[in-house]
């Protein structure tokens, strides 16, 4: 049993006749056996028993939950190796094969075998590759059906594969931006918790013989240890209750749309998601464009594989303007998350029938844009944080040492 994305698989082994009465058998991952009669009819077979494959208890694989997630940069990987396979004259089904010998991930290599398969019981390739949806996006498909139609297949996986690996580069530079600074507030949480159950308290001991008055500071650090370790198991449960919370909240759409407000919001890293939002749909609508694919599905598909629900959005209203009659510029112009620059630069590619040169010049733009804004996040914000942390440390630290001094002094 296996599980993908969100469902569970099971291997059903199967024994069907094609139109020729010829036996075929082999085995098929699935959520159920209806599922897999589905899909033998449509490969053209007639099935004659389709049953659950049995494993031994000591063979089967625990992965304890864990799914074998197919990551974008190895999506790109297999693009660019596919491309370079097709441009040297090797037939699809020949450089699926030895893909799928060279695919180090388990999932994606299950899925190149079963397209292989698909291919050549006679679906075309971009139908065998749809039925992959967690695998590959809405728009590696459409690229697909674009370049069979057009028979230039080579170059628009080249341009597949270009297209993922810009967004894979993009992705790892916001990434690295935005995993610091959240690492140091996990570590601020993790030290002022340990330090107002574990720490503090040991000095309450220490300053309740004392008999004097504690400095402000001090009182006040105190109260908020008593009031930790009093709560404590209900303050764990708040920091879970916490996680799971926004997890399912970015899982609805209307929650991710909200969240995706918030963040356009943060000062600094909100304009640095708003570029990459508009890199990624100029990147998107370009590539598409560009590969044959005509404008109003384009704009679909663009909204499909955005990121940012704003900017789905947005594709969306422009995608119902222009089928309506109205210019990209002038509907996509409405919408505050694509700054006053792209509308206008693409009203010039529009005028001048180079939209999708304009696109990618935007794409560029932004991307360069992201780039060096997490270079300099970086240099940045690692001495600012690292203050931050100093100095809440420091701060319970001092309150700690204050009625030291004071008794010092005393002495003195």
């Amino acid at each position: 049993m296996k599980r993908w994305g969100g469902w569970v698989l099971e291997t059903y082994e199967y024994r069907a006749r094609d139109t020729k009465g010829n036996v075929k058998q082999g085995a098929i991952d699935a959520d159920s056996r209806e599922a897999v009669l589905r899909h033998l009819h449509d490969l053209g077979l007639l099935p004659v028993s389709v049953n659950p494959k049995r494993v031994p208890v000591l063979k089967r694989d625990v992965n304890f939950g864990l799914s074998h997630r197919v990551k974008l940069a190895d999506v790109a990987v297999f693009a660019r190796q596919f491309a370079t396979m097709i441009e040297s004259g090797i037939t699809i089904v020949r450089a699926l094969s030895i893909l799928q010998t060279q695919t180090d991930n388990p999932t994606l290599r299950d899925a190149v075998t079963t397209i292989r398969q698909e291919i050549t019981a006679g679906r075309s390739f971009s139908e065998a590759v749809a039925g992959f949806p967690k695998v590959f996006d809405t728009l590696f498909v459409a690229m697909i059906r674009a370049g069979e139609v057009s028979g230039t297949l080579d170059k628009v996986l080249t341009q597949a594969a270009e297209t993922l690996e810009t967004r894979v580069e993009l992705q790892r530079k916001i990434k690295s931006a935005l995993t610091y600074p959240a690492v140091v507030v996990v570590l601020v949480i993790v030290i002022l918790t340990a330090m107002l159950v574990y720490v503090v308290p040991t000095f309450q001991s220490i300053f309740s013989s004392l008999g004097s008055q504690l400095p402000l500071p001090t009182r006040i650090l105190m109260f908020i240890s008593h009031l930790v370790v009093s709560f404590f198991p209900l303050l764990i449960l708040f920091y879970v209750a916490l996680v799971i919370g926004f997890i399912r909240l970015r899982r609805t759409k209307r929650g991710k749309a909200m969240l995706d407000r918030l963040v356009l919001k943060l000062p600094v890293f909100g304009v640095l998601i708003q570029k990459y939002a508009v890199a990624r749909f100029a990147s998107t609508l370009s590539t598409l464009i560009r590969s044959g694919v005509t404008l109003v599905p384009s704009l679909e598909i663009a909204s499909e594989v955005a990121n940012n629900s704003l900017v789905a959005a947005a594709a969306m209203d422009t995608r119902r303007g222009v089928s309506q009659g109205e210019g990209i510029a002038e509907r996509l112009g409405t919408h505050p998350i694509f700054p006053p620059m792209v509308a206008q630069m693409i009203a010039v590619g529009e005028e001048s029938g180079s939209l999708d040169n304009m696109l990618e010049k935007i794409a560029k733009f932004y991307s360069q844009e992201v780039s060096a804004m997490t270079e300099s996040l970086s240099s940045l914000l690692e001495p600012l944080l690292i203050v931050v942390l100093g100095a809440v440390v420091g701060g319970m630290v001092i309150a700690l040492y204050l009625p030291m001094l004071d008794i010092i002094k005393l002495l003195k």
